[in-house]
């Protein structure tokens, strides 16, 4: 079959004008459609990373105030009750090594340990732990061994103990007159001013039990003059 000229002219015009060309307007609103979207996902982005940061900032607000009741728990509880102790000798019983007033920094640790030596200073409470009053004393007599105090020398397991700490001779043995024998957990405690210390040689106070011991006064931390480890 044969074309004209004319057929090809109708059939060239044809193909010409099924070629959509996008119109302006229509371009302009695609163009504006994916502006509109990149925008939103952007502020998207924005409002999400916002919602981060606020969960973040809460977070570390409830962490920090977690932090800071622990820090006050150990400071009002754990470090008076268990660690260390600030105490006030109130009388003349240790003269002359502490006199009334000074205040003593007291550790908690050692007597828990069962590491606590003679000659240390300790504060317990002769009437039990549920009495505000408590004593400072020098430990003479450790758990085990027998004291017995003859005329003016104290003798642990009959030999005399050699030691410096009295103010005075001893003239009042009291219930040490006779051998004491100290049980697992006992020890026999003595004021530096002999004469007038009530102390383990009395027989209200006695040997002194671990459970009714506080501590052992390390540390004078008043007045400013006497600053130091305790001896």
């Amino acid at each position: 079959m044969t074309l004209k000229q004319d057929d090809n002219e109708k059939i060239d015009t044809f193909e010409i004008e099924d070629v959509e060309v996008p119109d302006a307007e229509l371009e302009n609103q695609y163009q504006q459609d994916d502006f509109d979207q990149e925008e939103e996902e952007v502020y998207e982005t924005f409002e999400q990373e916002e919602n981060k940061g606020k969960v973040s900032k809460a977070g570390s607000f409830i962490f920090d105030l977690v932090i800071y009741a622990i820090i006050i728990f150990v400071c009002i509880y754990i470090i008076p009750n268990y660690v260390m102790q600030r105490t006030i000798v109130d009388g003349s019983s240790m003269e002359n090594t502490l006199l009334n007033g000074e205040n003593l920094m007291v550790e908690k640790i050692s007597y828990r340990l069962d590491m606590l030596d003679r000659f240390d200073i300790i504060v317990f409470y002769p009437y039990g732990r549920d009495m505000e009053e408590y004593y400072v004393k020098r430990i003479i007599g450790l758990p085990g061994e027998t004291v017995q105090i003859v005329g003016s020398d104290i003798l642990i397991n009959g030999e005399v103990l050699e030691e410096h700490y009295g103010k005075d001779p001893i003239t009042y043995a009291g219930i040490a007159y006779e051998p004491i024998v100290l049980g697992e957990d006992e020890y026999f405690v003595m004021g530096d001013n002999r004469e007038i210390s009530k102390d383990s040689r009395y027989p209200d106070v006695g040997t002194v039990s671990k459970e009714n011991i506080g501590g052992r006064a390390i540390v004078r931390i008043w007045p400013l003059n006497k600053i130091g480890f305790i001896n």
